[in-house]
């Protein structure tokens, strides 16, 4: 994407792996399969194989926001819950026997969705107890799980954290009330202040709230209100993500097929309400954790999912359509419910697609990572990779310098405020030429 786009147009923004998704394959497989096959490599000059990470995926939800891309269920019933969960359970016990896993604790887990906290407690207990048949993370630093805050209760909270939760994050989005029911959340602002009074109390190491910059119906007033609200709750963290209008969405769509004009606010109103976001929480102690992340303080908080995951660590992938990287190989699981479910009843991975990078691949994929933490040290990719990134791409570096979006020298690169910004839009100009204009997902 150009950096002088303004209007919200359909297509993904937000650039999250590399090459693109859309590059992956079930001819692929075979690549995965034998990386999930084999123990973890070692890289040359290591001791050990890299960091092992778990996500699952918790595909149900309320409400299907009008903005959401993921792999998400609304219709399920009780029944269909618990198919699933067996289903999940079954997939780590295929997961916890594969040679990947190396004897290597779980550094960190993250339980993603949908809307984790849309299963009941009863069914939290459950599905932990047979995960712990299997696995377990009693060494993770960091297990982090996704919340909306309808769907939480003060005894749901202290399971969680009786199950050994160290990061909550709270799908807020926004505080205005007509925004949220515009946008299809399933919460009320009521919802957060109640839900965050339970959270306060059962003393989580890290509260993390999610907002979104540019939700239709969004105004300058609403915006300030927002990170009014939020600065006066005081999170750990806070993470604010520009809205975007991927292919599948229900905007997107109406956009497409209706050919009406796009609903959500231009990129260079989104960014100056990110900007005013980052001054705001920067005047009451908040610092730059990276393109959309603020931290109240950095010594207590840090991100073992988003750090170690931009590093190259092994990501062991669970649940329907989840993503893994396993022994610098991509994969993705089945997309859909009966795909998913179907393959483990036979005893299976539901394995859909891979791709096994290059190098040079896997070299792109971790710079444009770490470049929206807003600093890259180019001694790391010497080390790993063998490469002076400076050289390799001095031509980019140059005209993001003389744009305005970043300053540099022999040794690192640092992201001004502009460019942080808009980085997801500056990263596929480090694209290999036959990804630059691809479909990204």
């Amino acid at each position: 994407m150009s950096t002088e786009t303004t209007k919200t147009e359909v297509g993904s923004y937000f650039i999250s792996n590399y090459p693109p998704f859309s590059q992956w394959s079930v001819e692929g497989l075979a690549a995965a399969r034998a990386a999930l096959d084999a123990p973890p490599l070692i890289a040359p000059g290591h001791s050990e194989p890299a960091p092992l990470g778990l996500y699952l995926h918790i595909p149900f939800c309320r409400k299907r926001c009008k903005f959401c891309y993921f792999r998400v269920y609304t219709d399920k019933l009780a029944g269909d819950v618990e198919t699933y969960v067996s289903a999940l359970s079954r997939e780590i016990e295929l997961v916890s026997r594969l040679k990947i896993m190396g004897h290597r604790p779980f550094r960190f887990v993250y339980f993603g969705g949908g809307t984790p906290s849309f299963l009941s407690g009863k069914q939290l207990t459950s599905l932990v107890d047979r995960l712990r048949a299997n696995i377990n993370w009693d060494q993770a630093e960091e297990v982090t799980f996704e919340c909306e805050p309808g769907t939480l209760s003060q005894p749901k909270i202290n399971t969680l954290r009786e199950l050994g939760v160290t990061r909550l994050s709270l799908g807020v989005e926004n505080f205005g009330d007509a925004v949220l029911e515009e946008n299809g959340r399933a919460h009320l602002s009521g919802e957060v202040y109640k839900a965050w009074d339970w959270i306060t109390a059962a003393g989580f190491p890290n509260v993390n709230i999610d907002l979104i910059a540019g939700m239709v119906g969004e105004t300058w007033d609403n915006w300030k209100d927002t990170v009014a609200r939020t600065v006066e709750l005081a999170p750990d963290s806070v993470t604010i993500y520009q809205m975007e209008l991927p292919f599948n969405t229900v905007y997107s769509r109406d956009m497409l097929g209706n050919h009406v004009e796009s609903p959500v606010a231009d990129w260079p109103t989104k960014r100056a309400w990110v900007d005013y976001a980052f001054d705001e929480l920067a005047a009451r102690g908040y610092a730059v954790s990276s393109a959309y992340t603020l931290v109240k303080d950095k010594n207590k908080v840090n991100f073992s999912y988003r750090d170690n995951l931009w590093h190259g660590s092994d990501l062991l992938a669970t649940g329907v359509a989840s993503f893994g990287h396993a022994s610098g190989v991509h994969y993705q699981n089945e997309p859909d419910w009966a795909g998913y479910v179907g393959a483990l009843e036979r005893g299976e991975l539901p394995l859909h697609r891979g791709m096994k990078p290059t190098p040079h691949q896997l070299l792109v994929r971790e710079m444009i990572l770490q470049l929206k933490t807003g600093r890259l040290d180019v001694d790391y990719f010497r080390r790993k990779f063998a490469v002076d990134v400076m050289e390799h791409w001095r031509g980019v570096w140059r005209q993001f310098q003389d744009d305005g979006m970043l300053d540099f020298d022999a040794d690192r690169v640092t992201l001004t405020r502009t460019g942080l910004l808009r980085v997801d839009a500056l990263l596929p100009a480090f694209f290999e030429p036959e990804h630059r204009g691809v479909r990204y997902t």
